[in-house]
């Protein structure tokens, strides 16, 4: 329970200093990221628990990385993290779930996501701002992408790139889960204006 309470002030330092830099209002922020300020106002305060989607439509409209709004500062120039210490900020109702491991530091900062799909489950995704770039490896079992309405399998072994700017579905697919490492690459600089 300390841990999430952390978690949760954690999460809401950043949220605000991250908005705060953007010179954004809270209904400012509402308005554009599609969330209600009483939301905004509870999650700034600690006590909201947002959904991954919300987690994503903010960090994409404050223009950071989904862990930038999750992690405390780094303590060392390494970092290894291991997937079972990592909570799923997405959890499917067959099993699917997805971690976000880490986010690389820099100007154009690297989400790096673990991500499990169980046979004919999928997670829709809203697009990102322009500019963001998602890449997915499968390293085990398949995959459907479907990116702007149109379906690419992707299978073991084999990695896809688009750009996140569009709707896209991750579905998994076959008999067997298939597990994918996926990275988001967020273009530096702040948003520049709503995401949708």
């Amino acid at each position: 329970m300390a841990e999430t309470e952390e978690a949760l002030r954690t999460l809401a330092h950043n949220a605000r200093a991250a908005r705060n830099r953007a010179g954004l209002s809270l209904d400012e922020l509402g308005r554009r990221a599609k969330v209600s300020k009483g939301a905004l106002v509870a999650l700034e305060k600690a006590q909201g628990n947002p959904n991954f989607a919300t987690l994503v439509r903010l960090a994409d409209t404050l223009g950071v990385s989904v862990s930038a709004l999750m992690e405390a500062p780094a303590q060392s120039r390494v970092r290894v993290v291991s997937a079972d210490t990592v909570m799923p900020l997405w959890a499917g109702e067959k099993g699917s779930e997805a971690r976000l491991m880490l986010t690389t530091s820099g100007p154009a900062p690297v989400e790096v996501w673990r991500w499990k799909l169980e046979p004919g489950e999928e997670y829709p995704s809203h697009p990102h701002q322009a500019g963001v770039v998602e890449t997915l490896s499968v390293t085990a079992g398949q995959m459907i992408l479907i990116a702007d309405g149109v379906e690419h399998p992707v299978e073991t072994g084999r990695t896809a790139t688009f750009d996140g700017d569009v709707p896209h579905t991750y579905r998994g697919a076959g008999t067997e889960t298939c597990h994918l490492i996926m990275t988001v690459h967020i273009p530096p600089g702040p948003a520049q204006g709503p995401s949708a």
